[in-house]
């Protein structure tokens, strides 16, 4: 928690109605001042209309606070009901146990009371939020309930508070009897920039704090573009954004924690999107341009515009105003359009691959066939191709140190008259003798472990094997994963493979010498088996 670290009192961003932190905006001012003054003028019927995160119940809790010493009021916020529940809510709030009446009875009950309320000097003040979730007959019922009065006066006054579906559904032509009766209407926009800083500070004041502020002036702003101006959005990310302060020792909250905050609260990046199904017919008429739908032709030296049905149209992807994207905000918004534009960022519709049926080519197919009969007849001639391959070694003399392929940074190799392990500090192609038998230099393979060559090379693997390995590459980090290209040098028996500049007979040239133990040698003595 940061109330502690920042100083505070209690929570400034809570998520519950609590009047005290109701912010006089220039809306919700005026809408408040007209609820209160249509009740006491016993207009009847009031209507409170916002977009959802727009505070009005907060605003209808500081509305009942005000009418609590001169009223008798009813808060009724379970609307996913029909008539009978409705009336039954009311009675319960009014602890009447309205188990087993019917209408009628419960009519009659609650008019009793509203008769009593009268007698009493105090108005009766019904509160009905999420309105729009009541159906055409709960809304028939409820305007019934107005019908409770005198000649002189109304016993209830009825305020219905919904969001935008509530005015949907009062401009009905089922429902003008109601809509005739509602004689004020109320509702909420969004808060500007300005107001956006107002409304975080004021909270902070009521919460204890006892600053200038705990953001600075570009958080603000980047609250305001945000949240679109809706007290919720700014509640969550004003909470966020001062959890990550602290946790970072801040005494103030940047835009980068606010860019952070509005990324954690960001529900997309949790939803995987469906993939669309197209058929195949479908996607070739919308690739070869000839469906009706698809991409229409624009002036040399311009882009083509989106169309709504093309299937190369982005998808809408929210970045960083996932929660608040330009869907779900209200119509009457506090950022420019130019800058909602440049918020809400497109995210590219995946490319589309269409792979035709295929047809058997007599052609391709001899050609396939007479490069495999190649491969194995080359296959089966590779004996005499090594011999003649170590006959030219034995006559060819050494390259030179500029050779493609011999490492320039070869050094000298280990005297084998010194004694010792032989471990060299350079590279060499060619097979280096030491002390204690030769050195092969060869390269890695993709994603080949040091155990993996060196079984490819000398047939086995062991730990001893694996000490004088490692001796002889020091630079030799991470021996199971090797780099695709990397140089290693593996230690053999003396003799094993002799060198370009020996004038010896090779072994392999040799039927009645016994073959080597290298790995060359093993493999010319298996083809020619083979053979």
């Amino acid at each position: 928690m940061f109330l502690d670290f920042y100083g505070l009192r209690e929570q400034p961003f809570g998520m519950t109605p609590d009047p005290a932190y109701l912010y006089s905006s220039r809306t919700h001012g005026d809408a408040l001042t007209a609820l209160s003054l249509g009740i006491k003028d016993n207009r009847g019927f009031l209507a409170l209309i916002a977009e959802p995160g727009m505070g009005k119940t907060t605003l209808l809790y500081q509305l009942l606070d005000e009418m609590r010493a001169n009223a008798h009021t009813v808060f009724v916020f379970q609307t996913q009901c029909n008539s009978r529940d409705f009336l039954q809510f009311i009675l319960q709030d009014l602890n009447v146990n309205a188990e087993g009446m019917g209408l009628v009875a419960m009519h009659t009950k609650l008019n009793e009371i509203l008769f009593e309320e009268m007698l009493s000097g105090k108005r009766f003040v019904l509160v009905v939020d999420e309105a729009q979730n009541l159906d055409e007959i709960t809304l028939e019922t409820v305007r019934m309930l107005s019908n409770f009065e005198t000649q002189h006066t109304k016993l209830l006054q009825i305020v219905l508070a919904g969001q935008p579906q509530l005015a949907a559904k009062l401009a009905q032509p089922r429902l003008s009897q109601l809509r005739q009766r509602v004689a004020v209407l109320a509702h909420l926009e969004p808060f500007t920039a300005e107001e956006t800083g107002f409304y975080i500070n004021h909270r902070l004041k009521v919460a204890g704090f006892r600053g200038d502020t705990l953001f600075d002036d570009p958080a603000i702003e980047l609250i305001a573009q945000y949240s679109q101006g809706i007290p919720r959005n700014i509640n969550n990310i004003c909470y966020t954004s001062l959890l990550l302060s602290a946790s970072k020792g801040f005494a103030l909250a940047n835009s980068a924690m606010v860019r952070e905050a509005v990324n954690r609260l960001d529900m997309n990046l949790l939803v995987s999107e469906p993939s669309d199904v197209i058929s195949s017919s479908d996607a070739q008429e919308q690739i070869s341009g000839t469906g009706s739908d698809s991409i229409p032709d624009t002036a040399p030296g311009t882009a083509p515009g989106p169309t709504a049905n093309s299937i190369f149209d982005s998808t809408p992807f929210v970045e960083p105003v996932a929660i608040f994207s330009a869907v779900n905000a209200p119509r009457h918004s506090s950022v420019p359009a130019s800058k909602a534009a440049d918020l809400v960022p497109r995210r590219p519709s995946p490319q589309l691959t269409y792979s035709g049926g295929r047809a058997v080519s007599f052609a391709k197919w001899s050609l396939r066939f007479a490069a495999v009969i190649g491969i194995v007849l080359l296959g089966l001639s590779t004996p005499s191709v090594l011999r003649f391959a170590n006959s030219n070694r034995q006559n060819t003399p050494a390259k030179s140190e500029n050779s493609s392929n011999v490492q320039t940074n070869v050094q000298t190799p280990v005297d084998p008259a010194a004694g010792t392990t032989g471990t060299a500090t350079g590279y060499d192609a060619a097979p280096q003798d030491t002390a204690n038998g030769q050195v092969l230099t060869v390269t890695a393979g993709l994603q080949e472990s040091l155990k993996e060559l060196t079984v490819r090379y000398i047939g086995h693997y062991n730990d001893q094997l694996s000490q004088q390995i490692l001796s002889l590459n020091p630079g030799l980090k991470d021996p199971e994963h090797l780099e695709a290209g990397q140089l290693v040098r593996l230690p053999l028996p003396p003799g094993s493979i002799r060198k370009m500049n020996d004038t010896a007979e090779s072994p392999a040239a040799s039927p009645t010498s016994k073959p080597p133990e290298g790995f060359f040698n093993r493999l010319t003595a298996l083809l020619r088996r083979r053979k």
